[in-house]
């Protein structure tokens, strides 16, 4: 059964590590391998954006090879139209670089976990009013932890906010002290072309690292 995502304060339960795999390139026949060295890693929440060519199909490809509890969809949507091409093949999970109230409330519409980009306070609850379920800060390089911590003290407790830029497996510490809950990972993880070997090898560096910072502010 398909998991629910309601505009409620109480939010839905993530599968694995919060990480997200931006795949920006994957090419549709190299989606089976990928995905299968993602998911081995422990990874179930993968993006692919859709500013590059076969990114639909690869979606497609993912969706249907993912276990229940994976989330598959689109990056860089900006459309309406990219929601209902992303929800056609299967995808459940609606990423942005940019806040756009009425594309989040098509991917919410259409049963998306629902993580626009944002850059200000202002453009956060914005995000949040129209249905968004986290918030993917963007670009984290533009920002810092510091700037996060501000924006915490009055963004809702419960709300997931991703930095997303330049995060690698050794900077996720101050993020998460910040307040950051998790992180989408781009070109340190994916790169076009990378084998299946390689890929996996990568995933699971970044889940390691991810779960060394959380011992590290305990």
């Amino acid at each position: 059964m398909q998991p629910d995502f309601p505009r409620q304060s109480r939010q839905p339960v993530l599968p694995g590590p919060p990480l997200v795999a931006i795949l920006r390139g994957l090419a549709p026949e190299e989606a089976r391998s990928a995905g299968a060295a993602l998911l081995d890693a422990g990874l179930r929440l993968l993006e692919v954006p859709l500013n590059r060519p076969g990114a639909i199909e690869s979606i497609k490809i993912l969706a249907d090879m993912a276990p229940a509890d994976a989330l598959i969809g689109g990056g860089t949507m900006l459309t309406v139209v990219d929601v209902e091409k992303v929800a056609t093949v299967g995808g459940r999970l609606f990423i942005s670089p940019n806040c756009n109230p009425e594309v989040i409330r098509a991917a919410h519409a259409a049963g998306m976990y629902c993580a626009p980009g944002v850059a200000t306070v202002t453009e956060a609850f914005a995000a949040i009013e129209a249905g968004a379920h986290a918030l993917k800060l963007f670009p984290a390089e533009a920002a810092s932890p510091q700037i996060l911590k501000a924006m915490r003290a009055v963004l809702p407790p419960e709300l997931p906010v991703w930095p997303v830029g330049g995060i690698g497996l050794d900077n996720m510490s101050p993020w998460l002290a910040a307040g950051a809950t998790g992180f989408g990972i781009g070109s340190t993880l994916y790169t076009p072309g990378v084998s299946a070997v390689e890929l996996g090898a990568r995933a699971r560096a970044l889940v390691q690292a991810w779960h060394l910072a959380h011992k590290e502010l305990a």
